[in-house]
C-alpha cells in the first residue's frame, strides 16, 4: 500500500485563493473587462458614457421664479362688505372676517382698488396699498396707519 492510495476520510477541497494579482486571483474584485477595471483609471463621477446626462435633458425653463412668496391680494369692494365705518383693517381683522386664512397673513396682503368703498376704514400699518387703493380709501375719508409708499412703485 502507498500513500496516494489511501483514502482519508475528510478530504476537503482547497479554496481557491482570490484577488491577489498574479496567477492565484480571478479579477480582484474589479469585476471584468473595462475601463474601470484597468489599472490608473480616473472617470469623472458625472460621466455616463458618452450619453447625454440627466440634467442635459431636462427641460430648460426660461424666466426666475422667486422663492418669496407673494403678498395675500383683497378688493376694495368685498371690504365694504365686511366692515363698516370707523373700523380698523389689519391681519387679525381680516382673519376674523374669514377674508384671509392665518397662513396667508404670515405672507402679508396688499390691498387693491378693485370696486368703489362708501365706509371710512382706518388701515393698519402691516398692510400694503396699491396706488388707486390708497386713494379710494382716503377720498371716502378713511385714514392710513402710517404714511406709506405706494406697492405699486417697487
Amino acid at each position: 500500500m502507498q500513500i496516494n492510495s489511501l483514502q482519508l476520510k475528510n478530504k476537503r477541497k482547497k479554496r481557491k485563493t482570490i484577488g491577489r494579482g498574479g496567477k492565484k486571483g480571478t479579477y480582484s474584485g474589479k469585476g471584468m473587462k473595462g475601463q474601470k477595471a484597468r489599472s490608473g483609471v480616473s472617470i469623472n463621477p458625472l460621466f455616463e458614457g458618452g450619453r447625454s446626462t440627466l440634467i442635459d435633458h431636462m427641460k430648460k425653463k426660461r424666466g426666475f421664479k422667486s422663492s418669496r412668496p407673494k403678498k395675500t391680494i383683497v378688493d376694495l369692494s368685498r371690504l365694504d362688505k365686511k366692515f363698516k365705518d370707523g373700523e380698523t383693517i389689519n391681519a387679525e381683522s381680516l382673519i376674523k372676517a374669514k377674508l384671509i386664512d392665518k397662513i396667508e397673513a404670515k405672507n402679508g396682503v396688499k390691498i387693491i382698488g378693485n370696486g368703489k368703498i362708501k365706509n371710512k376704514f382706518i388701515v393698519g400699518n402691516e398692510i400694503l396699498l396699491s396706488a388707486s387703493s390708497k386713494e379710494a380709501i382716503e377720498k371716502a375719508g378713511g385714514k392710513i396707519a402710517r404714511e406709506q409708499k405706494s406697492a405699486d412703485k417697487k
